[in-house]
């Protein structure tokens, strides 16, 4: 047990009774306190109805698309009892065309940084890193392992094929 007391301490844990389990669970609390599973599905449920509309999908069209009826994807944006596994999660980014950091960080983005500031800096970095050209990333790669303090500085990077350059 002393393991776990470890972990709870190290990740700044604290027991909370959620009516989704049986028994406590250990969370972090983000900006906004600790919201159950319930609430994370809420959030989860508009995001994904939010940024269906901006998109200009019909609800009609993206069931279709994810192989569903209407009714059993309007569950999921209802939040009413259908969870989102993991490979919906990643059918719906191929769909829509968001990440799935993108859903995440709507629900949690205390998983970012330590303040509201810095996630949304840590999200904004994220967002122009992955609309960067490949060569552009690889440089940038190379800058910031010179920049890492315990990096290996090497300018060497392998490529798919095996080549360095």
């Amino acid at each position: 047990m002393t393991d776990a007391v470890s972990l709870m301490s190290a990740r700044g844990l604290v027991e909370v009774a959620d009516p989704e389990f049986d028994r406590p669970v250990f969370r972090q609390s983000g900006f906004d306190g600790i919201l159950t599973a319930k609430e994370m599905d809420e959030k989860i449920s508009a995001w994904l109805k939010k940024t269906r509309e901006a998109k200009g999908i019909s609800r009609a069209d993206l069931a279709h698309l994810l192989g569903l009826s209407v009714s059993v994807y309007g569950r999921y944006e209802r939040g009413s009892e259908a969870r989102l596994s993991i490979p919906r999660l990643i059918h719906l980014c191929e769909i829509i065309g968001f990440m799935p950091l993108d859903i995440i960080f709507d629900t949690a983005p205390h998983l970012w940084g330590k303040t509201p500031e810095e996630a949304e800096d840590r999200k904004m970095l994220t967002k122009i890193v992955e609309s960067l050209p490949h060569d552009t990333i690889r440089d940038l790669i190379r800058l910031m392992k010179r920049m890492t303090p315990g990096e290996p500085s090497t300018d060497t990077v392998v490529t798919s094929n095996s080549e360095s350059r």
